[in-house]
Parts: structure tokens; sequence; C-alpha cells
């Protein structure tokens, strides 16, 4: 996965479509992210001990990681993200402009 946690990124696609935020989490083997304050649903809770009141409560849900384009720290602008190897060491850069990420 291109991505990684602290990245900004901006949804693409669904319900919350051109509202940014940072990869809180990344789950590499479903190919997903966690964005807090993106992909927020309503969860009926029961009460118990860890929830007395119980109630509705706001949960965010993953995104599928095709959903999600990367925001260059360098350009500002939505990109894909590609590789170059430079003595020895990978780095990931923005093909807009070309600078290391």
């Amino acid at each position: 996965m291109k991505l990684k946690k602290g990245d900004k990124v901006k949804l693409i696609r669904g319900k919350d479509k051109g509202r940014d935020g940072v990869i809180d989490r990344i789950y590499t083997a479903s190919n997903k992210v966690l964005v807090p304050g993106l992909n927020i649903y309503k969860k009926h809770v029961k009460k118990s001990e860890k929830m007395p009141q119980g109630g509705v409560v706001d949960v965010p849900r993953l995104i599928d990681a095709s959903k999600v384009m990367l925001v260059c720290p360098k350009c500002g602008k939505l990109t894909r993200v590609g590789y170059e190897v430079k003595n020895g060491k990978k780095n990931r850069v923005c093909k807009i402009c070309e600078k290391i990420i």
C-alpha cells in the first residue's frame, strides 16, 4: 500500500466526498484505512459497564484505500504516488511535482 499513517488524504468517492483528514490507521490485509471524522455512522449501543447510558454513538468506519487520494505536502495537490530508488533507499515521490514525500 502506498499510503502511510499520518498522510493527509482527501476522499474522492462516497457520502463525504471532498472532505479531507489524516490517516490514523492502515489495514494492509483488507486494503482499508481509518480516517477520524470521515465515514461516520451511528451505532446503537446497549447499556453496559463500559457505556452506562447506552444510546446512539457515532463510529468511524473503514474506507477502502482506492477511495482516498494523497494530498502532496509540497504542492498541495491530489496526487498519485510513485517510487524512486536513490543510494539504495526507496522513496515515495509525488507524480505531479516529482518531489520526495
